[in-house]
């Protein structure tokens, strides 16, 4: 077969580069001019009048949500702000926005989880701004009715945080089942802080939902009434639930760098309103899960 250069001619390809590469700076000038506006700090709503102020908590928890849902209806707009809901995945997705300014509150947390929050990520710069309501939280059993009846050597779950584990602990001393070293505070107790087990009980930590589960292996557990009506598992295995001390009481949380901006304080003073502590008492949406703080 003959070869072009024998016939007495060449055949040359254009040569395409200059035109791609040229391609290629335009393509990256858009790319840039694109990214450039993203890159520029944007005001949070936290700080903008008028804006939408989304109060965050995990999605799918219907109690809390019923909360925001009547502040933002029948509350915020006396203090001339507008509120939404927000549901978000998880604690450091719901912190970490709240910090950023992405979202106005949550109201999730009691003070003691909030500071594990804060210890795991020295970057957040939250505070508690007011306690807002009590979480039903009590001694479970399907096995019995009275605490008096669970029996020596038995099985009690506690949570595996070690905010909702000192609460465990806190709450089966006040049913008389442990006793606590002297000036053990409640919200920083521990196992190794207890003083007498006459009953022998044995302990096992489980998360929230595995807890609920796990009841009809256990004797007993220490819980929040939310996850277990959730778990279709009846109130009335609810065998013991006192008050809970005001450190675990739900709190509004901010970012501390928008606490002194209008739209924070506002906020803040809509979930303090004593409207919200009526809802607390007579909704049946969140009745025996969120309590008023004053309930007995």
């Amino acid at each position: 077969m003959s070869t072009d250069t024998e016939l007495g001619f060449e055949l040359k390809k254009k040569r395409r580069w200059p035109w791609i590469a040229g391609g290629a700076v335009v393509a990256l000038g858009i790319a840039s001019i694109i990214a450039v506006p993203q890159l520029l700090p944007q005001a949070s709503a936290n700080e903008q009048q008028g804006a939408t102020l989304y109060v965050a908590t995990a999605e799918g928890n219907a109690s809390e949500q019923a909360l925001v849902n009547f502040v933002a209806k029948e509350v915020a707009p006396k203090y001339g702000i507008t509120v939404e809901f927000k549901g978000l995945s998880d604690s450091n997705t719901i912190n970490r926005a709240v910090n950023d300014g992405e979202v106005a509150a949550t109201v999730y947390q009691h003070k003691l989880w909030l500071g594990q929050v804060l210890e795991a990520n020295p970057d957040f710069s939250e505070e508690a701004a007011t306690p807002v309501f009590r979480w039903g939280f009590g001694l479970w059993s399907d096995k019995y009715g009275d605490v008096s009846e669970i029996p020596d050597g038995g099985t009690i779950s506690l949570y595996s945080d070690p905010a909702n584990e000192a609460q465990g602990l806190w709450l089966l001393q006040s049913a008389g089942l442990i006793t606590l070293k002297a000036g053990t505070e409640p919200g920083t107790a521990t196992q190794d802080d207890i003083e007498s087990n006459p009953k022998h009980l044995q302990f096992t930590l489980l998360d929230f939902a595995a807890q609920s589960r796990a009841l009809p292996d256990l004797d007993a557990a220490v819980g929040y009434t939310e996850y277990y009506l959730a778990a279709n598992i009846p109130i009335e295995q609810q065998i013991y639930a006192p008050q809970a001390p005001d450190d675990f009481a739900g709190q509004l949380t901010i970012g501390s760098k928008y606490k002194d901006t209008e739209n924070i304080k506002q906020l803040i003073k809509a979930f303090q309103d004593p409207a919200v502590q009526e809802f607390l008492a007579t909704d049946p949406t969140v009745k025996g899960i969120l309590l008023p703080l004053d309930a007995k």
